[in-house]
Protein backbone atom coordinates (compact mmCIF):
# COMPACT_ATOMS: atom_id res chain seq x y z
CA UNK A 1 0.00 0.00 0.00
CA UNK A 2 3.10 2.04 0.41
CA UNK A 3 3.49 2.63 -2.98
CA UNK A 4 -0.01 3.08 -3.96
CA UNK A 5 -0.05 6.09 -1.48
CA UNK A 6 2.91 7.37 -2.98
CA UNK A 7 1.62 7.75 -6.58
CA UNK A 8 -1.66 9.41 -4.54
CA UNK A 9 0.83 12.08 -3.37
CA UNK A 10 2.05 12.44 -6.82
CA UNK A 11 -1.50 13.27 -7.69
CA UNK A 12 -3.18 15.34 -5.24
CA UNK A 13 -0.15 16.26 -2.96
CA UNK A 14 1.11 15.10 0.41
CA UNK A 15 -0.95 18.10 2.14
CA UNK A 16 -4.07 16.55 0.74
CA UNK A 17 -4.17 12.89 2.26
CA UNK A 18 -4.83 12.47 5.76
CA UNK A 19 -2.90 8.82 7.40
CA UNK A 20 -3.35 10.05 10.85
CA UNK A 21 -6.00 8.93 12.58
CA UNK A 22 -7.09 11.63 14.82
CA UNK A 23 -6.91 14.07 11.95
CA UNK A 24 -9.18 11.76 10.23
CA UNK A 25 -12.06 11.33 12.60
CA UNK A 26 -14.67 13.27 11.04
CA UNK A 27 -14.68 11.60 7.88
CA UNK A 28 -14.75 8.06 9.56
CA UNK A 29 -17.49 8.56 12.35
CA UNK A 30 -21.33 8.54 10.93
CA UNK A 31 -23.02 12.39 11.48
CA UNK A 32 -24.93 11.13 14.18
CA UNK A 33 -21.82 9.30 15.84
CA UNK A 34 -23.25 5.61 16.16
CA UNK A 35 -20.75 4.17 13.90
CA UNK A 36 -16.99 4.53 13.71
CA UNK A 37 -15.27 3.27 10.44
CA UNK A 38 -11.64 3.19 9.51
CA UNK A 39 -9.63 4.32 6.48
CA UNK A 40 -6.90 3.44 4.69
CA UNK A 41 -6.31 6.94 3.78
CA UNK A 42 -8.16 10.21 3.14
CA UNK A 43 -8.01 11.33 0.14
CA UNK A 44 -8.93 15.16 -1.02
CA UNK A 45 -8.77 15.79 -4.34
CA UNK A 46 -9.44 19.24 -5.73
CA UNK A 47 -10.17 18.90 -9.25
CA UNK A 48 -11.89 16.58 -11.60
CA UNK A 49 -9.31 15.34 -13.26
CA UNK A 50 -7.63 14.23 -10.12
CA UNK A 51 -10.61 12.14 -9.11
CA UNK A 52 -10.18 10.71 -12.13
CA UNK A 53 -6.02 9.81 -11.40
CA UNK A 54 -6.89 8.46 -8.51
CA UNK A 55 -9.30 6.41 -9.34
CA UNK A 56 -7.54 4.90 -11.83
CA UNK A 57 -4.49 4.19 -9.06
CA UNK A 58 -7.60 2.69 -7.21
CA UNK A 59 -8.35 0.20 -10.32
CA UNK A 60 -4.98 -0.83 -10.30
CA UNK A 61 -4.43 -1.76 -6.55
CA UNK A 62 -7.74 -3.10 -6.03
CA UNK A 63 -8.33 -0.47 -3.57
CA UNK A 64 -12.31 0.22 -2.89
CA UNK A 65 -13.40 3.94 -2.73
CA UNK A 66 -15.58 5.78 -0.49
CA UNK A 67 -16.75 9.03 -2.38
CA UNK A 68 -17.60 11.82 0.60
CA UNK A 69 -19.32 15.28 0.74
CA UNK A 70 -20.02 17.11 3.38
CA UNK A 71 -20.99 13.05 5.66
CA UNK A 72 -24.24 14.85 6.60
CA UNK A 73 -25.78 11.56 5.47
CA UNK A 74 -27.86 9.40 8.42
CA UNK A 75 -27.86 5.59 6.96
CA UNK A 76 -24.22 4.93 7.06
CA UNK A 77 -23.43 5.74 3.47
CA UNK A 78 -20.43 8.12 3.12
CA UNK A 79 -18.47 6.32 5.56
CA UNK A 80 -15.99 3.48 5.31
CA UNK A 81 -16.42 0.23 6.67
CA UNK A 82 -13.83 -1.19 10.12
CA UNK A 83 -11.32 -3.04 7.71
CA UNK A 84 -8.95 -0.12 7.59
CA UNK A 85 -8.87 -0.73 3.37
CA UNK A 86 -11.13 1.48 2.02
CA UNK A 87 -10.30 5.19 0.96
CA UNK A 88 -12.31 7.90 1.52
CA UNK A 89 -12.18 10.24 -1.36
CA UNK A 90 -13.17 13.65 0.17
CA UNK A 91 -14.38 16.14 -2.22
CA UNK A 92 -15.18 19.10 -0.45
CA UNK A 93 -11.81 20.99 -2.63
CA UNK A 94 -14.11 21.28 -5.80
CA UNK A 95 -15.62 24.04 -4.81
CA UNK A 96 -15.90 26.20 -8.19
CA UNK A 97 -19.17 27.47 -9.21
CA UNK A 98 -18.32 26.91 -13.15
CA UNK A 99 -20.94 28.91 -14.83
CA UNK A 100 -24.13 30.57 -14.20
CA UNK A 101 -26.28 31.09 -16.48
CA UNK A 102 -29.80 33.64 -15.90
CA UNK A 103 -30.52 33.18 -19.51
CA UNK A 104 -31.27 29.25 -19.24
CA UNK A 105 -32.14 29.42 -15.19
CA UNK A 106 -28.72 26.89 -14.56
CA UNK A 107 -25.85 27.14 -12.52
CA UNK A 108 -22.92 24.72 -13.00
CA UNK A 109 -21.54 23.90 -9.45
CA UNK A 110 -18.78 21.69 -8.45
CA UNK A 111 -19.81 18.57 -6.19
CA UNK A 112 -17.87 20.03 -2.87
CA UNK A 113 -19.46 23.39 -2.80
CA UNK A 114 -22.13 23.73 -0.08
CA UNK A 115 -25.67 23.68 -0.38
CA UNK A 116 -25.81 27.09 1.20
CA UNK A 117 -23.07 28.68 -0.88
CA UNK A 118 -24.92 27.61 -4.37
CA UNK A 119 -27.87 28.90 -2.89
CA UNK A 120 -26.54 32.26 -2.03
CA UNK A 121 -24.38 31.99 -5.52
CA UNK A 122 -28.11 32.09 -7.37
CA UNK A 123 -29.27 34.58 -4.94
CA UNK A 124 -26.35 37.48 -6.49
CA UNK A 125 -28.36 37.06 -9.58
CA UNK A 126 -31.75 37.53 -8.36
CA UNK A 127 -32.76 33.46 -8.86
CA UNK A 128 -34.11 30.76 -6.27
CA UNK A 129 -32.10 27.10 -5.79
CA UNK A 130 -34.67 25.61 -4.17
CA UNK A 131 -33.29 22.55 -2.37
CA UNK A 132 -33.49 23.43 1.11
CA UNK A 133 -32.56 21.57 4.08
CA UNK A 134 -31.71 21.71 7.96
CA UNK A 135 -28.14 20.78 7.07
CA UNK A 136 -27.60 23.22 3.85
CA UNK A 137 -24.33 24.50 5.60
CA UNK A 138 -22.67 21.63 6.16
CA UNK A 139 -24.17 19.08 2.99
CA UNK A 140 -23.13 19.45 -0.58
CA UNK A 141 -24.19 19.43 -3.82
CA UNK A 142 -22.54 16.23 -4.43
CA UNK A 143 -24.17 14.13 -1.50
CA UNK A 144 -27.49 16.03 -2.40
CA UNK A 145 -27.25 14.41 -5.72
CA UNK A 146 -26.09 10.77 -4.71
CA UNK A 147 -28.69 10.60 -2.41
CA UNK A 148 -31.33 12.29 -4.05
CA UNK A 149 -32.20 14.54 -1.55
CA UNK A 150 -35.59 16.68 -0.50
CA UNK A 151 -36.44 18.74 2.40
CA UNK A 152 -38.78 21.03 2.99
CA UNK A 153 -39.65 22.47 -0.95
CA UNK A 154 -40.29 19.20 -2.65
CA UNK A 155 -44.28 19.83 -2.95
CA UNK A 156 -43.55 22.45 -5.25
CA UNK A 157 -40.37 22.21 -6.97
CA UNK A 158 -39.27 17.98 -6.82
CA UNK A 159 -36.19 16.29 -5.13
CA UNK A 160 -32.60 16.84 -6.47
CA UNK A 161 -33.70 14.52 -8.95
CA UNK A 162 -35.92 17.02 -10.51
CA UNK A 163 -33.85 19.97 -10.38
CA UNK A 164 -30.61 18.62 -12.00
CA UNK A 165 -30.50 18.87 -16.01
CA UNK A 166 -26.81 17.37 -15.97
CA UNK A 167 -23.80 16.31 -14.40
CA UNK A 168 -20.38 15.25 -14.69
CA UNK A 169 -19.06 11.85 -13.29
CA UNK A 170 -16.27 9.85 -12.89
CA UNK A 171 -16.99 6.25 -13.73
CA UNK A 172 -16.02 3.55 -11.43
CA UNK A 173 -12.90 2.73 -14.03
CA UNK A 174 -11.78 6.58 -13.98
CA UNK A 175 -13.29 8.13 -17.05
CA UNK A 176 -14.34 11.27 -16.88
CA UNK A 177 -18.28 11.87 -18.30
CA UNK A 178 -19.18 14.95 -19.12
CA UNK A 179 -23.02 15.53 -19.09
CA UNK A 180 -22.98 18.97 -18.21
CA UNK A 181 -25.91 19.85 -20.65
CA UNK A 182 -27.76 22.16 -19.82
CA UNK A 183 -31.05 20.68 -21.49
CA UNK A 184 -34.54 20.09 -20.46
CA UNK A 185 -35.08 17.71 -23.03
CA UNK A 186 -32.84 15.75 -24.46
CA UNK A 187 -34.58 12.08 -25.59
CA UNK A 188 -31.59 10.19 -27.31
CA UNK A 189 -31.54 6.89 -25.39
CA UNK A 190 -30.91 6.05 -21.73
CA UNK A 191 -30.32 8.69 -18.87
CA UNK A 192 -27.33 8.05 -17.84
CA UNK A 193 -28.06 11.40 -15.08
CA UNK A 194 -30.86 9.58 -13.41
CA UNK A 195 -28.68 5.99 -12.76
CA UNK A 196 -25.72 8.26 -11.04
CA UNK A 197 -28.14 10.64 -9.05
CA UNK A 198 -29.54 8.44 -5.65
CA UNK A 199 -26.72 6.03 -6.41
CA UNK A 200 -25.31 7.21 -3.03
CA UNK A 201 -21.63 6.67 -4.84
CA UNK A 202 -22.02 2.78 -6.05
CA UNK A 203 -21.88 3.18 -9.74
CA UNK A 204 -19.28 6.44 -10.20
CA UNK A 205 -18.42 9.91 -8.43
CA UNK A 206 -20.38 12.79 -9.54
CA UNK A 207 -18.14 15.67 -9.67
CA UNK A 208 -20.31 18.74 -11.17
CA UNK A 209 -23.94 19.53 -11.92
CA UNK A 210 -25.85 21.83 -13.77
CA UNK A 211 -28.81 22.68 -11.35
CA UNK A 212 -31.87 24.62 -12.40
CA UNK A 213 -32.46 28.01 -10.77
CA UNK A 214 -36.37 29.42 -10.32
CA UNK A 215 -37.48 33.19 -10.26
CA UNK A 216 -37.12 34.28 -7.14
CA UNK A 217 -40.56 34.75 -5.23
CA UNK A 218 -41.53 38.62 -4.52
CA UNK A 219 -43.19 37.38 -1.68
CA UNK A 220 -42.85 34.60 1.14
CA UNK A 221 -45.93 34.05 3.57
CA UNK A 222 -46.04 31.35 6.50
CA UNK A 223 -48.72 30.48 8.83
CA UNK A 224 -49.13 27.65 11.83
CA UNK A 225 -52.21 25.70 11.75
CA UNK A 226 -53.87 23.73 14.63
CA UNK A 227 -55.58 20.61 13.29
CA UNK A 228 -57.16 17.77 15.32
CA UNK A 229 -55.50 14.82 13.26
CA UNK A 230 -53.65 13.95 10.44
CA UNK A 231 -57.13 12.99 8.74
CA UNK A 232 -57.74 16.95 8.90
CA UNK A 233 -54.34 17.67 7.82
CA UNK A 234 -55.24 15.74 4.72
CA UNK A 235 -58.10 17.91 4.25
CA UNK A 236 -56.30 20.73 4.79
CA UNK A 237 -53.79 19.68 2.29
CA UNK A 238 -56.64 19.29 -0.37
CA UNK A 239 -57.90 22.90 0.40
CA UNK A 240 -54.60 24.65 0.14
CA UNK A 241 -53.86 23.15 -2.93
CA UNK A 242 -57.29 23.97 -3.95
CA UNK A 243 -56.82 27.82 -3.01
CA UNK A 244 -53.15 28.22 -3.68
CA UNK A 245 -52.43 25.79 -6.32
CA UNK A 246 -48.80 26.26 -7.36
CA UNK A 247 -47.58 28.55 -4.66
CA UNK A 248 -48.01 26.32 -1.96
CA UNK A 249 -44.62 26.02 -1.73
CA UNK A 250 -44.24 24.04 2.12
CA UNK A 251 -46.62 21.57 3.80
CA UNK A 252 -45.32 20.62 7.47
CA UNK A 253 -46.79 18.40 9.62
CA UNK A 254 -45.97 18.23 13.16
CA UNK A 255 -47.50 16.51 16.26
CA UNK A 256 -47.78 17.93 19.73
CA UNK A 257 -44.72 16.11 21.06
CA UNK A 258 -42.58 17.84 18.57
CA UNK A 259 -43.82 21.45 19.76
CA UNK A 260 -43.27 20.39 23.59
CA UNK A 261 -39.96 18.99 22.91
CA UNK A 262 -38.49 21.73 21.11
CA UNK A 263 -40.68 24.23 23.85
CA UNK A 264 -38.68 22.35 26.39
CA UNK A 265 -35.22 22.23 24.96
CA UNK A 266 -34.71 25.13 22.94
CA UNK A 267 -37.28 27.63 24.79
CA UNK A 268 -35.52 30.98 23.26
CA UNK A 269 -37.32 29.58 20.13
CA UNK A 270 -40.26 32.05 19.83
CA UNK A 271 -43.52 29.63 19.01
CA UNK A 272 -46.66 31.28 18.35
CA UNK A 273 -49.60 30.75 20.34
CA UNK A 274 -52.42 28.29 19.28
CA UNK A 275 -54.76 26.38 20.87
CA UNK A 276 -53.58 23.15 21.99
CA UNK A 277 -54.21 20.40 19.50
CA UNK A 278 -52.88 17.10 18.36
CA UNK A 279 -51.48 17.91 15.53
CA UNK A 280 -50.36 21.13 13.68
CA UNK A 281 -49.22 22.17 10.25
CA UNK A 282 -46.38 24.62 8.79
CA UNK A 283 -48.24 26.52 5.47
CA UNK A 284 -46.06 28.15 3.14
CA UNK A 285 -47.10 29.96 0.07
CA UNK A 286 -44.66 31.95 -2.28
CA UNK A 287 -46.21 33.95 -4.68
CA UNK A 288 -44.42 36.32 -7.73
CA UNK A 289 -47.23 38.94 -6.84
CA UNK A 290 -47.38 41.31 -3.90
CA UNK A 291 -46.81 39.96 -0.53
CA UNK A 292 -50.86 41.46 0.37
CA UNK A 293 -51.85 39.38 -2.62
CA UNK A 294 -50.10 36.06 -0.96
CA UNK A 295 -51.19 37.24 2.55
CA UNK A 296 -54.84 37.43 1.25
CA UNK A 297 -54.94 34.48 0.03
CA UNK A 298 -53.44 32.47 2.72
CA UNK A 299 -55.66 34.66 4.85
CA UNK A 300 -58.89 33.53 2.81
CA UNK A 301 -57.73 29.57 2.98
CA UNK A 302 -57.15 29.37 6.47
CA UNK A 303 -60.65 31.51 7.78
CA UNK A 304 -62.04 28.94 4.89
CA UNK A 305 -60.61 26.12 6.78
CA UNK A 306 -62.14 26.86 10.09
CA UNK A 307 -65.44 27.53 8.96
CA UNK A 308 -65.25 23.96 7.50
CA UNK A 309 -64.14 22.24 11.06
CA UNK A 310 -60.30 21.35 9.63
CA UNK A 311 -58.50 23.70 11.28
CA UNK A 312 -58.97 24.76 15.34
CA UNK A 313 -56.77 27.58 15.11
CA UNK A 314 -54.07 29.50 13.05
CA UNK A 315 -51.34 32.26 12.95
CA UNK A 316 -49.87 33.96 9.72
CA UNK A 317 -46.58 35.61 10.25
CA UNK A 318 -46.51 39.27 10.09
CA UNK A 319 -42.76 39.78 10.37
CA UNK A 320 -39.73 37.98 8.78
CA UNK A 321 -38.97 37.40 12.56
CA UNK A 322 -42.43 35.35 12.70
CA UNK A 323 -41.77 33.61 9.40
CA UNK A 324 -38.18 32.25 11.15
CA UNK A 325 -39.89 31.65 14.75
CA UNK A 326 -42.15 28.94 12.98
CA UNK A 327 -39.46 27.62 10.58
CA UNK A 328 -37.29 27.41 13.29
CA UNK A 329 -39.87 25.00 15.25
CA UNK A 330 -39.67 22.85 12.53
CA UNK A 331 -36.04 22.64 12.11
CA UNK A 332 -35.83 22.26 15.73
CA UNK A 333 -37.67 18.66 16.06
CA UNK A 334 -34.62 16.48 15.48
CA UNK A 335 -32.00 18.22 17.73
CA UNK A 336 -35.10 18.43 20.35
CA UNK A 337 -35.45 14.83 19.68
CA UNK A 338 -31.76 14.10 20.42
CA UNK A 339 -31.48 16.36 23.43
CA UNK A 340 -34.52 14.11 24.41
CA UNK A 341 -31.93 11.14 24.51
CA UNK A 342 -31.88 8.16 22.73
CA UNK A 343 -34.80 7.31 19.71
CA UNK A 344 -35.11 5.08 16.39
CA UNK A 345 -35.49 6.79 13.30
CA UNK A 346 -37.55 6.39 10.29
CA UNK A 347 -37.66 7.92 7.17
CA UNK A 348 -40.55 6.63 5.00
CA UNK A 349 -42.83 7.69 2.19
CA UNK A 350 -46.70 6.61 1.45
CA UNK A 351 -48.96 7.53 -0.80
CA UNK A 352 -50.47 10.41 0.38
CA UNK A 353 -54.36 9.69 0.74
CA UNK A 354 -52.40 6.50 3.11
CA UNK A 355 -50.68 8.46 5.74
CA UNK A 356 -53.16 9.27 8.53
CA UNK A 357 -54.44 5.07 8.30
CA UNK A 358 -50.61 4.29 8.44
CA UNK A 359 -49.90 6.76 11.22
CA UNK A 360 -53.26 5.34 13.32
CA UNK A 361 -52.66 1.95 12.40
CA UNK A 362 -48.99 2.12 13.17
CA UNK A 363 -49.67 3.89 16.60
CA UNK A 364 -51.67 1.00 17.94
CA UNK A 365 -49.13 -1.74 16.95
CA UNK A 366 -46.38 0.21 18.49
CA UNK A 367 -47.98 0.77 21.59
CA UNK A 368 -49.17 -3.13 22.02
CA UNK A 369 -45.65 -4.24 21.71
CA UNK A 370 -43.76 -1.57 23.61
CA UNK A 371 -46.37 0.01 25.69
CA UNK A 372 -45.46 3.73 26.77
CA UNK A 373 -43.00 4.10 23.49
CA UNK A 374 -43.61 7.95 22.40
CA UNK A 375 -43.67 8.80 18.62
CA UNK A 376 -42.59 11.85 17.46
CA UNK A 377 -44.15 12.07 13.67
CA UNK A 378 -43.07 14.85 11.32
CA UNK A 379 -42.24 15.86 8.17
CA UNK A 380 -43.47 16.39 4.80
CA UNK A 381 -47.02 15.81 4.11
CA UNK A 382 -47.36 17.74 1.23
CA UNK A 383 -44.81 15.35 -0.36
CA UNK A 384 -46.04 12.49 1.46
CA UNK A 385 -42.87 11.83 3.66
CA UNK A 386 -42.63 11.11 7.09
CA UNK A 387 -40.03 11.37 9.86
CA UNK A 388 -41.84 8.57 12.03
CA UNK A 389 -39.45 8.20 15.35
CA UNK A 390 -39.79 6.52 18.31
CA UNK A 391 -38.30 7.58 21.73
CA UNK A 392 -38.59 5.76 24.79
CA UNK A 393 -40.96 4.95 27.28
CA UNK A 394 -40.25 7.65 30.16
CA UNK A 395 -39.08 5.46 32.91
CA UNK A 396 -36.83 3.20 30.08
CA UNK A 397 -32.96 3.93 30.25
CA UNK A 398 -32.03 4.76 26.75
CA UNK A 399 -29.59 1.67 26.64
CA UNK A 400 -31.95 -0.93 26.91
CA UNK A 401 -34.92 0.91 24.30
CA UNK A 402 -32.15 0.75 21.49
CA UNK A 403 -31.77 -3.12 22.06
CA UNK A 404 -35.06 -3.24 20.62
CA UNK A 405 -34.77 -1.04 17.55
CA UNK A 406 -34.76 -4.19 14.83
CA UNK A 407 -38.32 -4.96 16.67
CA UNK A 408 -39.43 -1.75 16.21
CA UNK A 409 -38.16 -1.31 12.59
CA UNK A 410 -39.59 -3.93 11.18
CA UNK A 411 -43.23 -3.59 12.91
CA UNK A 412 -43.06 -0.01 11.54
CA UNK A 413 -41.44 -0.91 7.87
CA UNK A 414 -43.69 -3.90 7.35
CA UNK A 415 -46.63 -1.51 7.74
CA UNK A 416 -45.02 0.65 5.17
CA UNK A 417 -45.17 -1.68 3.05
CA UNK A 418 -48.44 -3.16 3.80
CA UNK A 419 -49.92 1.00 3.25
CA UNK A 420 -47.73 0.67 -0.18
CA UNK A 421 -45.17 3.24 0.89
CA UNK A 422 -41.47 3.00 0.87
CA UNK A 423 -38.33 2.44 3.96
CA UNK A 424 -36.69 5.59 2.54
CA UNK A 425 -38.22 8.22 1.65
CA UNK A 426 -34.58 10.93 1.25
CA UNK A 427 -32.27 9.42 3.74
CA UNK A 428 -31.33 6.68 1.30
CA UNK A 429 -30.11 2.83 2.17
CA UNK A 430 -26.22 2.82 2.63
CA UNK A 431 -25.14 0.09 5.30
CA UNK A 432 -27.68 1.04 7.42
CA UNK A 433 -31.00 -0.25 5.75
CA UNK A 434 -29.08 -2.86 3.22
CA UNK A 435 -30.38 -5.66 4.80
CA UNK A 436 -34.23 -3.94 5.29
CA UNK A 437 -33.84 -3.64 1.33
CA UNK A 438 -34.15 -7.01 0.80
CA UNK A 439 -37.12 -7.81 2.81
CA UNK A 440 -39.59 -5.21 1.11
CA UNK A 441 -37.29 -4.95 -2.39
CA UNK A 442 -38.84 -7.74 -5.02
CA UNK A 443 -36.49 -10.02 -6.05
CA UNK A 444 -36.60 -8.75 -9.77
CA UNK A 445 -35.65 -5.35 -8.59
CA UNK A 446 -32.76 -6.22 -6.65
CA UNK A 447 -31.97 -8.26 -9.91
CA UNK A 448 -31.97 -5.11 -11.77
CA UNK A 449 -29.81 -3.17 -9.22
CA UNK A 450 -27.07 -6.10 -9.32
CA UNK A 451 -26.92 -5.70 -13.09
CA UNK A 452 -26.44 -2.45 -13.23
CA UNK A 453 -23.51 -2.50 -10.04
CA UNK A 454 -21.94 -5.70 -11.84
CA UNK A 455 -22.15 -3.60 -15.75
CA UNK A 456 -20.81 0.07 -14.53
CA UNK A 457 -18.44 -1.43 -11.48
CA UNK A 458 -17.55 -5.35 -12.07
CA UNK A 459 -14.79 -5.23 -9.72
CA UNK A 460 -17.47 -3.61 -6.76
CA UNK A 461 -14.61 -0.61 -5.77
CA UNK A 462 -17.23 1.92 -5.54
CA UNK A 463 -18.45 2.23 -1.99
CA UNK A 464 -19.25 -1.54 -1.46
CA UNK A 465 -21.30 -2.89 1.05
CA UNK A 466 -23.90 0.23 0.33
CA UNK A 467 -27.30 -0.37 -0.74
CA UNK A 468 -26.51 -3.81 -2.13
Amino acid sequence: MNHFLSRCEQVIGKENIILNETEGQAYVTDWRKRFKGKALAILRPGTTEQVAQLVKLCNTHMVAIVPQGGNTGLVLGSVPDQSGKQIVMSLTRLKQIRQINPVNNTLTAEAGCLLAEVQYAAEQIQRLFPLSLASEGSCTIGGNLSTNAGGTAVLRYGNARELCLGLEVVTANGEIWNGLRGLRKDNTGYDLRDLYIGAEGTLGIITAAVLKLYPQPKSQVTALAAVASPDAALSLLTLAQEHAGATLTAFELMSSMCVNLVRQHFPHIAIPALVPSPEYVLLEISDHESELQASTLLENLLNSAIEKNIVTDAVIATSIQQSKGIWHLREHISMAQAAEGKNIKHDVSLPISEIAGFVASTNILLQESFAGCRMVIFGHLGDGNLHYNVSPPKDMPDSSFILYQASINQIVHDNVHRFGGSISAEHGIGMLKKEELLRYKSPIEMQLMRSIKMALDPDNLMNPGKIL
